[in-house]
């Protein structure tokens, strides 16, 4: 099934976050109805250099399908032969990246930096879809800064090479993470261009993302942050989608952070799960009364055993109560391009 195929049966794309899109939260979010699901931020130079770090971002399991690796560097030519690197893993598509803020990235030309030299942008995507045979798809920013906001050029381009969808951010590379995502820009480039279009950026509800999916007529919505404070976001816009009234599940976010636990497990060893286990239980704790002093005893913790303790006691005492909107907290921001 290519990428638009599985849009089309369901709208709701994971957004690839550095250090929380992994294997194990990949597989995750499947289980709880995400749709197309893409790897982490892989580094072209790095699959180029067989590191070890880089390739074990790429892995992935079956029930992840359609599954594309994220790709970014500056050099076509080494983006290329990563591109069919990870053809050659299996994957269903490759994502370039070229939203990406971060200085690391940023200053050696790649990400965000790219929307600064359309004529760049396009070689890279020239090089990498005449390298491979699977799908590519790219996710951008709607420009480098206000005064150069050139996303419905870059999506042109991108139409011109026979790029399967682009992935828009609504925020400008020198935003960051600050401000309000532009969905009505979104809606603009949408209108402007014939390329599918995905949007993304401060999607914090089911509701909230079905409205901006009929709104700016995007062909789909990523949604990054909203899944860390509410595991259940995909499962309930994708019942919204459907007409229906959301499933009537159990919202038991002590087996549901149980359930996650097993899969961290499975694939990270006992200093990256301790890492991992205490993110996640602070942020699906966000919202909650005592939320504040839970992420702080979680903090202290010394044993993986412990953050498990601390984690079930919390969560069985959750109930049926509400969660507050906690969108402006600055920890859930960040993370993704």
């Amino acid at each position: 099934m290519t990428p638009n195929e599985a849009l089309k049966k369901n709208p709701f794309v994971l957004a690839p976050m550095a250090g929380i899109t992994d294997h194990a939260f990949r597989t995750f979010m499947k289980k709880l109805d995400a749709s197309v699901v893409v790897t982490e931020l892989v580094s072209a130079t790095g699959i180029e250099y067989k590191s070890e770090k880089t390739l074990k971002l790429m892995s992935f399991d079956e029930t992840q399908r359609p599954i594309g690796i994220q790709l970014f560097g500056e050099d076509p030519e080494t983006i290329a032969k990563a591109a069919q690197f990870a053809e050659a893993e299996g994957c269903d598509f490759v994502d370039l990246n070229f939203g990406c803020p971060v200085p690391k990235v940023v200053k050696k030309g790649a990400g965000s930096a790219m929307l600064k030299d359309p004529v760049a942008l396009q070689k890279v995507l020239a090089a990498v879809k005449g390298a491979i045979k699977i799908p590519l798809t790219i996710k951008i920013r709607t420009g480098w800064d206000a005064n150069s906001r050139n996303a419905i050029e870059v999506c042109n381009i991108a139409y011109n090479e026979g790029i399967e969808w682009v992935a828009i951010h609504g925020r400008t590379r020198a935003q960051g993470y600050n401000g309000l995502a532009d969905w009505d820009f979104i809606a603009d480039v949408k209108a402007n261009t014939k390329i599918p279009i995905l949007g993304n950026g401060d999607i914090l509800t089911a509701r909230q993302a079905n409205l901006r999916l009929q709104q700016s007529g995007v062909d789909g919505v990523m949604i990054g942050r909203g899944c860390l404070k509410n595991p259940f976001i995909f499962m309930d816009a994708l019942s919204l989608w459907r007409g229906e009234q959301p499933k009537d599940v159990n919202r038991d976010y002590q087996a549901l952070f149980n359930s996650l636990k097993s899969e961290i497990v499975a694939h990270c060893d006992e200093h990256i799960t301790g890492i991992q286990l205490r993110k996640f239980a602070a942020w699906f704790s966000t919202g909650y009364s005592g939320a504040a002093q839970f992420r702080k005893s979680l903090f202290q913790s010394k044993s993986n055993e412990e953050i498990m303790d601390l984690a079930n006691a919390f969560f069985a005492g959750i109930g049926t109560v509400e969660q507050e909107d906690t969108s402006s907290e600055e920890f859930l921001m960040g993370g993704h391009g």
